[in-house]
């Protein structure tokens, strides 16, 4: 099994000790997730859970002129489909990919019984949805009170730090959809940040090539959103086949 394609490589299922993984280990089943595919759509049922390895998911909301924006990102950071344990099997946003990659799928029924054993899964699935409703609270303060040019900072770092290289794939139109502003207004962000030196830009692919340099012109809703998931998660030992969390 290719290392990108191990389930350990997604963050909440590499924290399952043994018995609990090998249990959920026969049901999960490896898919490719193509750019622009859509896994939830506003309203619908849903049927599966993912847990992203080298894919990120945007979820989104779309208006009723067409005019959309991210609420949050999700990576090997954690799951899409929070919606399934939290009590309700519909969501009002969609689930869209926006780095291609590879994810594991878990059906509805078989994550709501592992999460009613109230055993560790449980405990992550729970401090995991913390930080996400951190990250989309973080996104609408960011989105309302920020240059374009920090949100993009923060939404690069963000991308990268859940993305297998320092680069990903994608044109300015998807990210202007995602902040939800003028793909102008991309257009001379990415533009002054390439002056600079801090990434480079060519036909749809953006590479991150000074960190450093975008962190410090991105606002504070990054380092927040970064933090607060590294709190939540703090006890959590990631290892070779074994991971527990201290209590």
């Amino acid at each position: 099994m290719l290392a990108a394609h191990n389930p350990n490589n997604n963050h909440l299922l590499a924290a399952l000790p043994t018995a609990e993984f090998e249990r959920l280990a026969p049901r999960l089943e490896e898919v490719a997730l193509p750019l622009g595919e859509m896994l939830y759509e506003p309203g619908g049922q849903l049927q599966s859970a993912y847990f992203p390895t080298t894919a990120v998911v945007s979820l989104h909301y779309v208006m009723k002129s067409g005019a959309s924006a991210e609420s949050a990102g999700v990576g090997n950071e954690g799951v899409v489909g929070v919606s399934l344990f939290m009590g309700g099997d519909t969501t009002p946003s969609s689930a869209v990919v926006q780095i291609a990659g590879h994810a594991y799928r878990l059906e509805a029924r078989l994550l709501k019984e592992e999460f009613n054993r109230a055993g560790l899964m449980q405990h992550l699935l729970l401090r995991y949805t913390q930080a996400l409703i951190t990250q989309m609270a973080q996104t609408a303060a960011c989105n309302r009170h920020h240059t374009v040019e920090q949100q993009l900072c923060r939404w690069l770092l963000l991308t990268v730090d859940r993305a297998p290289s320092q680069e990903v794939i994608v044109t300015q139109e998807l990210v202007a959809s995602m902040l939800g502003v003028r793909r102008e207004g991309i257009t001379e962000a990415a533009g002054r940040l390439q002056q600079a030196g801090f990434i480079s830009y060519r036909r749809g692919h953006i590479a991150v090539l000074d960190r450093s340099g975008l962190e410090a012109r991105a606002c504070e809703c990054y380092t927040v959103v970064k933090k607060e998931l590294s709190r939540l998660l703090s006890d959590v030992q990631y290892r070779q086949g074994i991971s527990t969390v201290v209590r």
